[in-house]
């Protein structure tokens, strides 16, 4: 039997490689990017806009949002927005990062300083827990346990 399935495999091969040999070769060409104008990786992003008109765009959006009493300086070169200042509150850091982003700017460097009692009240609010918002609604907190009696 063992002799009979060593044939057989060599009748298989021997077969495969006539019917591989009666075939046309063809050749295979490289792969090469389409010619649909694709730009190359590493060519950096241009601003859609132009950089006096997005830092006007971004001082707008500071104006109309809370974070405008800080008085944050933007600076804008080549589509980079550059923003300085100090604030008593970290989350208009954040705020202004992505104010800055959704005007147009390519890429934000945010040189906000936070204030150190903000810092402070943060790390306080952490290990407090959760805060109110966070709260599930099947959780009972001593605020709630207060209004229900």
């Amino acid at each position: 039997m063992l002799k009979s399935r060593g044939a057989t495999v060599l009748l298989c091969l021997a077969l495969g490689m006539g019917y591989a040999a009666t075939k046309a070769v063809t050749t295979v060409r490289p792969l090469t990017a389409p010619a649909t104008g694709a730009k190359p990786a590493t060519a950096p992003k241009q601003a859609a806009v132009p950089d006096a008109q997005l830092e006007k765009d971004i001082r707008a959006r500071f104006a109309k949002s809370k974070i405008s009493t800080h008085k944050f300086q933007v600076h804008v070169q080549g589509g980079v927005a550059t923003i300085e200042g100090q604030t008593d509150v970290l989350q208009h850091k954040g705020t202004a990062t992505r104010l800055a982003k959704s005007a147009g700017a390519i890429k934000v460097v945010n040189r906000i300083g936070v204030s150190q009692a903000a810092k402070d009240q943060a790390a306080k609010n952490l290990a407090s827990g959760r805060r109110r918002a966070q709260v599930k609604r099947s959780q009972t907190t001593a605020r709630t346990a207060k209004r229900s009696s």
